[in-house]
């Protein structure tokens, strides 16, 4: 049995004061002051190592022996099949006439309380190309520009103002294979750009030794004229659904 988390005794302290009294060294009064508790405490714990011995000084459980509200084990069981068909807890309850909360006392014991515990996911299952160029993955991130911290955390509005204040975009690619990256910060993100960053990421593959034959992308490079881009320089394009 764990200790109460209130208890100010442990069990051996408890048998010392019980015997400090029993042995006539400590007056009940006496002990309480000594050990910190009330005259009252001091009394349970020596009558019930008069009783017991030190079996009797850990704490005894606060569950009743007999409980008249318990939930049924069949009922208890139909509400785990229920939910293992992702049935929700209001439904559950409806169906099977208890409570809501006596449905979420007994998910909570059997830890189905959400649904994602019913299936968990399964573990990520990273693809892996096999040689360096067979597949760039490439991204874009937007990133603030400022040269000083503004007035949210200075908390003044006429300064900490910067010039140029703005916007710049990390272009991104990284080899499946290797996992070699490379990247350049734009100005932007438009076609210019996009198209610019991937000659530049191909030229410096090539640098490497490494030809690319595809390249995976968001949305952010289906720009007209790209495909033609990527003819030109014998890529194949991946685009991903946004």
């Amino acid at each position: 049995m764990n200790i109460h988390k209130n208890a100010r005794l442990t069990p051996l302290r408890r048998e010392e004061m019980a015997l400090s009294v029993i042995e006539g060294r400590l007056s009940q009064a006496h002990a309480a002051r000594v050990y910190g508790v009330s005259a009252k405490i001091v009394a349970r714990w020596v009558e019930r190592y008069k009783a017991e011995g030190s079996k009797g000084m850990i704490d005894r459980s606060s569950r009743p022996a007999r409980m008249p509200q318990a939930t049924a084990t069949s009922i208890a069981e139909r509400i785990v099949a229920l939910r293992r068909q992702r049935w929700t807890g209001s439904h559950i309850a409806m169906e099977v006439g208890v409570s809501p909360a006596t449905v979420s006392r007994v998910l909570k014991r059997a830890g189905l309380s959400r649904l994602k515990d019913i299936e968990p996911a399964e573990p990520i299952r990273r693809y892996e190309l096999e040689h360096p160029g067979e597949m760039i993955h490439i991204d874009i991130k937007k990133l603030g520009r400022f040269s000083q911290v503004g007035h949210r955390i200075t908390g003044d509005p006429q300064k900490g103002k910067s010039r140029g204040a703005g916007w710049e975009f990390v272009h991104v690619c990284i080899d499946d294979a290797s996992r070699i990256a490379f990247s350049q910060i734009l100005p932007d993100e438009k076609k210019e750009s996009a198209i610019a960053f991937l000659k530049a990421a191909v030229a410096y593959y090539a640098s490497l030794g490494v030809a690319i034959a595809r390249v995976m992308t968001d949305n952010v490079l289906r720009a007209e004229g790209n495909g033609a881009c990527s003819q030109g320089l014998s890529v194949r394009q991946h685009a991903l659904a946004a």
